[in-house]
């Protein structure tokens, strides 16, 4: 039988009853099977995969010339009022109050969408540029000429898991790639002893979603986020068991590998088979290196304090974004850091109280974004690196009730930002109606800003394609009508 998956040549420990029924009694069965496999494209992507030598992790070319090496994702779970950040309304101020009668209708089902609400917290004109932004961020404002402020997002859902996994993944349902996932697939790593995809949550919880808003859906588990702790040992279980020690878990190992290699020469071009190969490397080697990149006791005395490590409000956040820039002087490809977990008022989710929610939350990550933003400037890393700032939506203009402060949710009109390599800065792109609730000019899609990462990082939204059932899938959907911001480009 000359069949490239099951081969007669003798194998090591030669071939168990199993296999040779297996390969004696099921070659007909398996023509039907072949078949199937056909159609959905299962051998034209397998015969694409790489070799042993070739990891899927190996560094990739660029598509066209791009600055940004490192993106890191800032993001404010629970979604934050745009109203209340980086797009000021004085119309709010004078209609406060005012029960809103307009035409549009936003906000979670069942809630009333209330009375119009002024701001509680004071813009004022920040760097050359004057660009706007509220007193919850006094450090980022120090940094507002690099900061492109997109005023007019909008999302499909108003719903927090699917708003999250739009705004990850590009769609509102489980099962496809995160964007660290389709970066990392598109350009590979940059080192070889830590994950090029690395998540921190907040210890309060996760995204409502989970470990789905940084899975690598139907590309092969190497693509997908990586969690790290920001205290403490970084993974679970990275430390050996009491009495293995490094020598005898490398002869595990080496045997391990040998046996796999083995069954991978019985079975070439299965991506899965090799990742996992090379995730025992990367697991080996990253028991030295990601304990050595979390370890922030490293740094001198005035960074720690730079980014509020002393301080209880801004400790957390602080170390992640610490442990961000020394995983980007690392290599890892693609951070992503959460503020907010759990539900409500442990995230940006101002139901109730969006003024001492905002005040709160604004507190916790406002010293830590600054610290990163300067510190990566002077160590020579901002021309390489892509922030993007935001969360799931926006919060509506109005509350649910005279005297109450809490805001619903806003999918039609919201802001997020973009700093670093390649974007111009001090700027604002794009508007929402003068209260506040439907972008009115130059409307951002979720999917426009996924073609902006990828044209910022150095691929085309269009040729970038994983083939998937029958399909070559997109971060972008199958929608041609998603562009690139390019006003945002420097």
């Amino acid at each position: 039988m000359n069949d490239r998956r099951f081969s007669p040549q003798p194998e090591l420990f030669g071939q168990s009853r199993r296999e040779f029924f297996r390969n004696a009694g099921a070659g007909f069965a398996g023509l039907g099977l072949i078949d199937l496999l056909s159609r959905d494209g299962f051998f034209a992507s397998s015969a694409q995969a790489a070799t042993a030598e070739n990891p899927l992790l190996t560094p990739k070319p660029k598509m066209h010339a791009a600055k940004a090496k490192h993106c890191v994702f800032l993001f404010m779970n629970g979604a934050p009022s745009q109203v209340d950040t980086f797009d000021p309304k004085p119309a709010l101020t004078k209609y406060d109050g005012k029960q809103y009668e307009g035409e549009v209708k936003v906000g979670s089902n069942g809630r009333p969408i209330g009375y119009l609400t002024q701001s509680a917290f004071k813009f004022r004109k920040h760097g050359r540029s004057g660009l706007p932004i509220s007193d919850i961020f006094p450090f980022t404002a120090q940094h507002a000429d690099d900061l492109c402020v997109l005023r007019s997002m909008q999302a499909d859902t108003a719903a927090h898991a699917s708003g999250c996994l739009q705004t990850n993944t590009g769609d509102v349902q489980i099962g496809r790639p995160a964007i660290g996932s389709w970066l990392s697939y598109g350009l590979g790593s940059e080192n070889d002893s830590l994950p090029s995809f690395v998540v921190m949550t907040d210890p309060r919880g996760g995204p409502i979603g989970s470990a789905s808003n940084w899975s690598s859906g139907f590309m092969p588990a190497a693509f997908q986020g990586t969690q790290f702790r920001s205290s403490g040992s970084p993974l679970l279980d990275i430390s050996n068991p009491p009495g293995v020690d490094r020598a005898r878990q490398r002869r595990s190992l080496d045997m391990l590998r040998t046996l796999n290699e083995q069954h991978l020469e019985r079975h070439k071009g299965e991506a899965q088979l090799l990742g996992r190969i090379h995730t025992y490397e990367l697991a080996w080697r990253m028991q030295n290196r990601a304990l050595d990149a979390v370890d922030i006791e490293q740094e001198d005395k005035q960074t720690r304090e730079m980014y509020g490590l002393n301080d209880k409000l801004t400790a957390d956040f602080g170390r992640k974004c610490l442990i961000t820039r020394r995983l980007i002087e690392r290599g890892v490809r693609f951070i992503q850091l959460y503020s907010g977990g759990g539900h409500i008022e442990d995230t940006w989710d101002g139901h109730n109280d969006c003024v001492s929610n905002h005040r709160l939350h604004g507190g916790e990550t406002d010293r830590p974004i600054g610290a990163l933003m300067t510190d990566l400037k002077r160590r020579g890393l901002w021309d390489e690196t892509l922030l993007v700032w935001g969360g799931e939506f926006g919060r509506t203009p109005t509350s649910e009730g005279v005297g109450k402060p809490g805001r619903d949710h806003n999918w039609l009109g919201y802001s997020m930002w973009l700093a670093g390599a390649g974007v111009k800065g001090g700027q604002a792109i794009g508007a929402t109606d003068e209260l506040g609730f439907h972008a009115v000019e130059r409307p951002v899609h979720v999917s426009d800003l996924h073609a902006t990462i990828l044209h910022l990082m150095g691929l085309d939204h269009r040729a970038l394609s994983y083939f998937h059932n029958g399909l070559d899938q997109r971060l972008t959907g199958p929608d041609d009508n998603r562009h690139v911001v390019h006003e945002a480009l420097a």
